[in-house]
C-alpha cells in the first residue's frame, strides 16, 4: 500500500479566499434570498469589503489568532460572513446548530472559551441561558454575546457602526496547521467530540472537491444543508471558493421548494443526503426539471429513486462517503460512469483502504474497516480538542480509523456494509444490518428502512425493522413486508418485527438516531 496522501505545497484557507478575490473581484460570489424574499447578490469584491467590517467588529470584541468565534447562526450572509472574518483574523469557527438548546451549546461553549458568540435576535433567550450554563461550569468564561438578524439580505446588522467605522483590521499571519474551526460531532451516542480543522483542512478540502467535481468560475453551488455542517462547507462553500465559483444559499432545506430554488438561483450542482433526495421526489418532484451539470448524495438511494432523480435533476448524481475528520471526500463517484450502490472510487488526492482487525489489507470482495491515510492537520483533521488520547486511538499505522464496514471490488468501486455496531450477531450469524435495509428499501411501498438489534434470550441479538411508507396512505402491512423478506434473506436477517413510522428519527443534518430505535426496540422485547 502506498504511503498517505500528502499535499506538498499547502496553504491557508484565508490566502485561498483573498486569491480568489483578486483574480476577479466582480465575479458573482453569494445568491441568497431571505424567506420570503427575494436574491440579494454579493460579488467577491462586494463581500470582501463586509468580510472586513465583520472582522473589524470581531476584533473590537477581543477576537485575536487563536481565540474562539463560536456561532449559532442559520444559513444566511452573516454565516458566511463570520466564517471567512475569522479565518481573516486567524480565529477559530465553533459552529453549532442553531436550533439546539442552551445544555447543547453551553457545552460548545465552556469547551472552547470563544471571545464572542452570535445568535440570531429571535433565539437570544436560549443563547443567553446557554452562556450562564456555560458560566457554572467555567467561571472564568467572558463571551460577548452579539444577537443578529441571520437572515438580513446585508450585513449592516452583522457589522454595527463599529465594524463600518472602524479600519480594516490587519490580515494575522496565520500557518496552515493554525485550527480555522472546531466541529462538534452529532454526539448522537455520546459526548460530542471536537474535531479541529485546520487552514490547510479546509483549502486542501475546497481544492479536492471542485477537482474532482470539475468545477469553474461559472459553476453555480446550490447549498440547502445547514452551513454548521460539514457537507455545506466541505463540499460546496470550500469548493466554490477554491475555483472563485458562485454559491446559491437557501436558509433551510424545502423538499417541495428545492426545484424552484434551483431553477431561480440557476444552480448548475448540488449537495445532499439520501433522506432529503427522497423527500424531494415525494413533495417536489412536481417542480421545474433542471438542468443540474452536478450533484453529490450521502448514503444510498434505490435504483428505482435514482433514475427520477437522474430525470428530475437532468445529470447522474454521484454518491460519496466522508467524514468531519476526513475533510474532502475520500471516496467518490467518477462523472463518466457512476455506479449509484457504491461509495465511490478513491478520490484523487486521498488515499484509503479496507483492512482486518491486525491492520492488513484485506482481498477485493472481503469486508473489513474502511480507513483512510493522509497527514493530520494538511490532509486529515488536527486532532480532537483537548482529547489526544481519543485522537491517538482513532489512528493505527497513520490510518484513520473510521468504523465503517466495507468491501471493495476489482473495479475500485467500494461499498457500505455498516457500522462496526450495525453487524448483528443472530444465533452465532452475523447478519448486516444495512443489507436487510437494502431488502427493505427495495420494496415498491417502502420510502425507506432502518434495521436494529433487539436483545434475545435464545438467539442473543435479532434484527428488527423501521419502516416509512412511501404513501402513508396505503402503507404495505408488516405480513407483506415480512413475506418480500423472507423470499430475499436468509433467516437469521429475517426481521422478528417490523414497525411503520410516520419518519424515521434524525438529527438536524439527517442522520438516522439508531440508538432512538434501539430504546424502542429494547422495550418492545
Amino acid at each position: 500500500m502506498a504511503a498517505p496522501a500528502r499535499w506538498l505545497e499547502p496553504v491557508t484557507f484565508a490566502a485561498v479566499w483573498d486569491r480568489s478575490v483578486e483574480r476577479d473581484p466582480g465575479a458573482l460570489f453569494l445568491r441568497y434570498a431571505p424567506p420570503g424574499g427575494t436574491f440579494a447578490e454579493w460579488s467577491y469584491g462586494d463581500f470582501d469589503r463586509g468580510v472586513d467590517a465583520v472582522a473589524a467588529r470581531l476584533r473590537t470584541a477581543g477576537v485575536r489568532p487563536g481565540r474562539a468565534v463560536h456561532m449559532a447562526l442559520a444559513n444566511g450572509p452573516a454565516f458566511v460572513a463570520v466564517w471567512l472574518a475569522a479565518a481573516r483574523l486567524g480565529a477559530v469557527m465553533v459552529p453549532s446548530d442553531p436550533f439546539g438548546r442552551a445544555p447543547e451549546l453551553a457545552g460548545h461553549i465552556s469547551r472552547t472559551n470563544p471571545a464572542v458568540g452570535l445568535c440570531a435576535a429571535d433565539r437570544a433567550e436560549e443563547y443567553r441561558l446557554a452562556l450562564a450554563k456555560a458560566t457554572e461550569s467555567e467561571p472564568a468564561l467572558a463571551t460577548d454575546a452579539i444577537a443578529v438578524d441571520e437572515h438580513a439580505p446585508d450585513l449592516d446588522g452583522l457589522t454595527g457602526e463599529v465594524g463600518r467605522s472602524a479600519a480594516a483590521p490587519r490580515r494575522a499571519d496565520s500557518g496552515v496547521r493554525d485550527t480555522a474551526a472546531v466541529m462538534f460531532t452529532s454526539g448522537t451516542t455520546g459526548r460530542p467530540k471536537g474535531v479541529a480543522v485546520t487552514q490547510a483542512n479546509y483549502a486542501f478540502c475546497g481544492k479536492v472537491m471542485a477537482e474532482r467535481a470539475g468545477f469553474d468560475a461559472d459553476s453555480r453551488l446550490l447549498v440547502v444543508l445547514p452551513l454548521f455542517h460539514g457537507n455545506a462547507q466541505y463540499y460546496s462553500f470550500a469548493a466554490a471558493v477554491w475555483c472563485g465559483a458562485a454559491v446559491v444559499l437557501a436558509p433551510r432545506f424545502s423538499a417541495s421548494g428545492f426545484c424552484a430554488e434551483a431553477a431561480a438561483g440557476e444552480a448548475t450542482a448540488a449537495s445532499l443526503f439520501a433522506a432529503p433526495l427522497r423527500m424531494i421526489l415525494a413533495r417536489g418532484a412536481a417542480g421545474p426539471k433542471l438542468r443540474l451539470r452536478h450533484c453529490w448524495y450521502a448514503q444510498n438511494v434505490s435504483d428505482e429513486q435514482y433514475g427520477q432523480l437522474a430525470e428530475l435533476f437532468g445529470c447522474r448524481p454521484r454518491q460519496l462517503w466522508g467524514m468531519t475528520e476526513t475533510l474532502p471526500a475520500p471516496l467518490t463517484n467518477p462523472a463518466a460512469d457512476p455506479v449509484p450502490s457504491s461509495m465511490g472510487q478513491q478520490t484523487p488526492g486521498c488515499l484509503v483502504d479496507i483492512q482486518d482487525a491486525a491492520g492488513r489489507s484485506v482481498p477485493d470482495g472481503e469486508v473489513g474497516e474502511l480507513v483512510v491515510g493522509g497527514e493530520r492537520g494538511v490532509t486529515l483533521f488536527a486532532g480532537y480538542l483537548d482529547d489526544p488520547a481519543t485522537t491517538e486511538a482513532s489512528f493505527r499505522g497513520g490510518w484513520l480509523l473510521t468504523g465503517d464496514r466495507a468491501r471493495r471490488d476489482a473495479a475500485d468501486h467500494y461499498y457500505f456494509d455498516g457500522r462496526r455496531g450495525e453487524v448483528l450477531k443472530v444465533a452465532g450469524e452475523n447478519v448486516s444490518a444495512v443489507a436487510v435495509e437494502a431488502v427493505l428499501a427495495a420494496h415498491p411501498g417502502v420510502l425507506e428502512a432502518s434495521v436494529v438489534g433487539r436483545p434475545d434470550p435464545i438467539r442473543d441479538e435479532v434484527p428488527v425493522g423501521f419502516v416509512v411508507a412511501r404513501d402513508p396512505a396505503r402503507p404495505p402491512s408488516p405480513a407483506e413486508l415480512l413475506a418480500w423478506c423472507e423470499a430475499r434473506l436468509g433467516k437469521a436477517a429475517v426481521p422478528r418485527q417490523l414497525t411503520l413510522l410516520d419518519e424515521l428519527p434524525r438529527t438536524s443534518v439527517g442522520k438516522i438516531r439508531k440508538f432512538l430505535l434501539s430504546a424502542r426496540a429494547s422495550a418492545g422485547s
